[in-house]
C-alpha cells in the first residue's frame, strides 16, 4: 500500500511564493526553492501530484511531495495555469495579441507534463470559461467556441474535433463528473425568448436531450454537479430586480435530473437572494443560505424535501467537508466573519470561529481543519493565513504581506484517514500562534453589552411610553381610524426652538389654529405683540413708499397702514376687515436664579468646563469599550484613550470637591 500524503498548503504573495506542511510542525518545505521574481499564478492538480507555477518568462513543474522539479517550460507572460484530472496534460492562457492581418494568435496552449510537447492550441479571447474540462479518466475533452461545443479525444490531439453540438445561444456548458459524463448547457434569456437548459449524453451529442427546461428571469447561470454527475443544481440571476427589491437582481434555482426523470424549481420560504449553495459529497442532499439579512440554511434531499432548517442568522456562505460529516455556515465579505460549524449527523452545532476580513475559506482534505486567509486586493492589510481545528481553536497562522493566492494540496478522500465518529480533538497550537497572540491587544472586559442606538440628547433617561411597544409598557395601539400607523405619533408641527424633548421652553410652537408663544431669547425684553409684529413685518414689505410719505389707504398715519389699531389686518375690498382669532398670550418664562455667591462665579464657570469635558472623554471611553465588546479592532491610540480612564475619574473627584469648596465659602 502507498504511503499516505502529507497535508500541504501553498500560498502566493507579490514578495513570496511558498510550499508549507501540515499540521502538526507547519514547517516550509526545505526542498522548495521560491524564484527570485514574483509569480504570477500557481495551481496543483486535482489529485494533489503535481504543483506549477508560472513566472514571467517560465512555467516549472513539481512533483508536490518533496518539491522536486520535473518540468521547465519557456513561455512567457503566462497568466492561466491548470491540470488535467489526472495530471497527464497542463493547459496555459496568455492574454490574447493582435497578430499580423488573418493571423490568429493561439493564447491557449495544451503540453504533456512527462514531455514538455506542445499538443495543440487554440484562439481564446476571454479569461472566463478559458480551459478546458476533461472527464475524470480523461477519455474526452470539451471546449464551447460561439454557440458550438467541440469534443476533444485527449489521446488524439492530432486528429482535433472529434464531436460537436450546436446550441444556439449557448452562453455556458459544464462537464459532469461521474462515469458516464453528461454536459449541460445553459442558454440565456434574450429578446423575450425564455432561458433554457438542456442535458446531453457527452457519447450522444447527436441524440435528443436527456432533460430540458425553460424559464424566465435569467440572464446567467451557475451550475453545479453532483459528485456522482446525475443531478444538476442550476442558479439563475438577472442584472436587474424589476420589483426594486434587490441591488444585485433575482434569483431562482433549479434541480434537474441526467437521466431526465426529474426536474423541479426549488421553492424558498423566504423572501430574498439565494446566496449560496453546496452539494454534499454523497450526492443526496444540498445545502442553500437563502434570503435577506438574517439569510436562512436549510438542507434539501434529492427530491427537493426540506431535511433540515438551521434558522436565521447572518450567512451567506455554505461548504460540506469532504467526508460530508461537518457543515459550515459562514459570514463573509460585508459580514462579520463569524464561521459555525454543524455535525451533521446530529444536527448540532459543533464549534463557533470568528475569523473576521477572511476572504477564501476552504476544508483540509481530511475534513479536520479549516484553513481561512486574508487575500489582496479584496483587504490590502492584516493579509494571511489562519488555520482552525473542526472543533474552534487556531492551530496556525502565517502573516503575509499582499497575499493573492491561498489553498491546500487536494488529496482524494481514500487517501486520508477516515473521519472519526466522534469529533476529533483539536492538536496543540503551534509556535506561530503564541506569537502572533503577543502582537494583539487583548479585549477589555466587564463592560456593557452594545444596546439600541439611542441620540446623545435622549442617553440616561426613560423612554416615553409614546415610542414604546404595546408588550413592553407603551401606550395601547390606536390604529383603528384610516390615520394608519402613523396615528400615534405626536406632531411637532414646526419648531424654531433648539431645546430637546423635555427642557424649558420645549413645545413652544405652532400647532394646527392654536398659536403659542414665539422663540424667547434669554435676557431679550419680552414682548406680547411679537407675533403680530412679525406679521406686521410681512405686510410692510410692498408698502415701503406709502410708509414713506406717512399716509395709509384710509388717510390714517402710516404706522397703521396695513391694519388697525388693534393689529388685525384689513381685507382686500371695500376696507371689510378679516376676524382673526386673537392669540394665546406667550406663556410665562422662568428665569433661572442669578449665583448668590458672584465672587466664585468665574471659578465655578471654569470648573464646570473642565467636569463637561471630562465627561465628554469618559463617554468615548464607553463607546470604545463597546466595540472592544463586539469584536471590533481597535487602534493603538484607542486603547492608550482607554488605558487614561483611571486618571479621568481621578481628576473628576478632585474637581467636585474644588467645587463644593468654593460653594461653602
Amino acid at each position: 500500500m502507498a504511503a499516505q500524503p502529507s497535508q500541504q498548503y501553498a500560498f502566493r504573495a507579490q514578495k513570496a511564493l511558498g510550499l508549507v506542511n501540515g499540521s502538526p510542525d507547519y514547517a516550509p518545505i526545505s526542498t522548495f526553492a521560491a524564484p527570485d521574481v514574483p509569480a504570477r499564478t500557481h495551481t496543483y492538480s486535482a489529485d494533489g501530484r503535481l504543483y506549477a507555477y508560472a513566472l514571467p518568462t517560465m512555467v516549472r513543474i513539481f512533483q508536490a511531495e518533496g518539491a522536486q522539479l520535473l518540468q521547465e517550460l519557456s513561455l512567457a507572460n503566462i497568466v492561466e495555469l491548470s491540470f488535467s484530472p489526472r495530471g497527464t496534460y497542463i493547459s496555459t492562457w496568455e492574454r490574447p495579441v493582435k497578430l499580423e492581418e488573418g493571423v490568429q494568435h493561439k493564447n491557449l496552449r495544451v503540453w504533456s507534463v512527462s514531455t514538455g510537447q506542445e499538443l495543440i492550441s487554440f484562439s481564446q479571447k476571454s479569461q472566463e470559461g478559458w480551459d478546458l474540462q476533461y472527464t475524470i479518466s480523461e477519455s474526452h475533452a470539451i471546449r464551447l467556441v460561439g454557440p458550438e461545443i467541440q469534443v476533444f479525444r485527449p489521446a488524439e490531439w492530432a486528429k482535433a474535433v472529434v464531436d460537436k453540438l450546436r446550441v444556439e445561444g449557448a452562453t455556458s456548458v459544464t462537464l459532469s463528473p461521474g462515469l458516464n459524463p453528461s454536459i449541460a448547457v445553459f442558454v440565456a434569456e434574450k429578446k423575450g425568448q425564455p432561458a433554457s437548459i438542456k442535458i446531453y449524453n457527452l457519447l450522444g451529442l447527436n441524440g435528443p436531450p436527456t432533460c430540458q427546461k425553460t424559464f424566465f428571469k435569467a440572464d446567467r447561470a451557475q451550475i453545479k454537479w453532483n459528485t456522482l454527475g446525475t443531478q444538476v443544481l442550476l442558479l439563475t440571476q438577472t442584472e436587474v430586480d424589476n420589483s426594486n427589491k434587490s441591488y444585485y437582481g433575482e434569483t431562482g434555482m433549479y434541480l434537474l435530473s441526467a437521466a431526465g426523470n426529474f426536474d423541479c424549481r426549488v421553492t424558498l420560504d423566504k423572501e430574498g437572494p439565494i446566496h449560496d449553495f453546496a452539494w454534499s459529497p454523497n450526492s443526496k442532499e444540498f445545502g442553500v443560505v437563502y434570503g435577506y439579512m438574517p439569510a436562512k440554511a436549510m438542507i434539501f434531499d434529492q427530491r427537493v424535501r426540506a431535511v433540515h432548517d438551521f434558522g436565521t442568522s447572518p450567512h451567506n456562505f455554505i461548504s460540506f467537508n469532504p467526508q460530508g460529516r461537518l457543515i459550515l455556515l459562514a459570514g463573509f465579505g460585508n459580514l462579520a466573519g463569524k464561521i459555525d460549524v454543524f455535525d451533521r449527523r446530529s444536527l448540532s452545532k459543533a464549534s463557533t470561529i470568528d475569523a473576521p476580513n477572511t476572504s477564501h475559506c476552504e476544508w483540509s482534505p481530511d475534513g479536520r481543519f479549516l484553513l481561512t486567509a486574508t487575500l489582496s486586493p479584496r483587504l490590502r492589510v492584516d493579509n494571511g493565513i489562519k488555520i482552525w481545528h473542526c472543533s474552534g481553536p487556531l492551530v496556525h497562522v502565517k502573516t503575509i504581506e499582499e497575499l493573492y493566492q491561498a489553498g491546500w494540496r487536494p488529496t482524494p478522500v481514500e487517501n486520508v484517514p477516515q473521519f472519526p465518529n466522534q469529533l476529533p480533538p483539536a492538536p496543540e497550537p503551534s509556535e506561530s500562534v503564541k506569537e502572533w497572540e503577543k502582537t494583539q491587544k487583548k479585549p477589555v472586559t466587564g463592560i456593557k453589552p452594545a444596546g439600541a442606538y439611542r441620540p446623545p440628547g435622549a442617553r440616561g433617561l426613560a423612554t416615553p411610553a409614546i415610542f414604546k411597544r404595546e408588550d413592553e409598557g407603551g401606550l395601547p395601539s390606536r390604529n383603528h381610524s384610516p390615520a394608519g400607523s402613523g396615528a400615534n405619533t405626536p406632531s411637532r408641527g414646526y419648531n424654531r426652538s433648539p431645546a430637546p424633548p423635555g427642557a424649558p421652553g420645549y413645545g413652544q410652537y405652532s400647532n394646527g389654529d392654536v398659536v403659542y408663544g414665539k422663540r424667547q431669547v434669554p435676557g431679550a425684553p419680552s414682548g406680547a405683540g411679537g407675533e403680530n409684529e412679525r406679521r406686521g413685518k410681512k405686510k410692510n414689505k410692498g408698502g415701503k413708499n406709502k410708509e414713506a410719505a406717512g399716509v395709509g389707504e384710509d388717510g390714517a398715519d402710516g404706522a397703521h397702514v396695513n391694519g388697525n389699531t388693534n393689529g388685525t389686518p384689513r381685507g382686500k375690498k371695500g376696507g371689510q376687515q378679516q376676524q382673526q382669532p386673537q392669540a394665546a398670550p406667550p406663556p410665562e418664562i422662568v428665569e433661572p436664579a442669578s449665583p448668590t455667591t458672584p465672587v466664585a462665579d468665574g471659578a465655578l464657570d471654569t470648573i464646570a468646563k473642565r467636569v463637561r469635558n471630562l465627561n465628554k472623554k469618559l463617554k468615548a471611553i464607553e463607546e470604545l469599550k463597546e466595540k472592544a465588546k463586539r469584536g471590533e479592532r481597535l487602534e493603538t491610540t484607542q486603547f492608550k484613550k482607554m488605558e487614561g480612564e483611571a486618571g479621568i475619574k481621578k481628576e473628576l473627584a478632585e474637581l467636585q470637591v474644588q467645587s463644593e469648596d468654593l460653594v461653602s465659602s
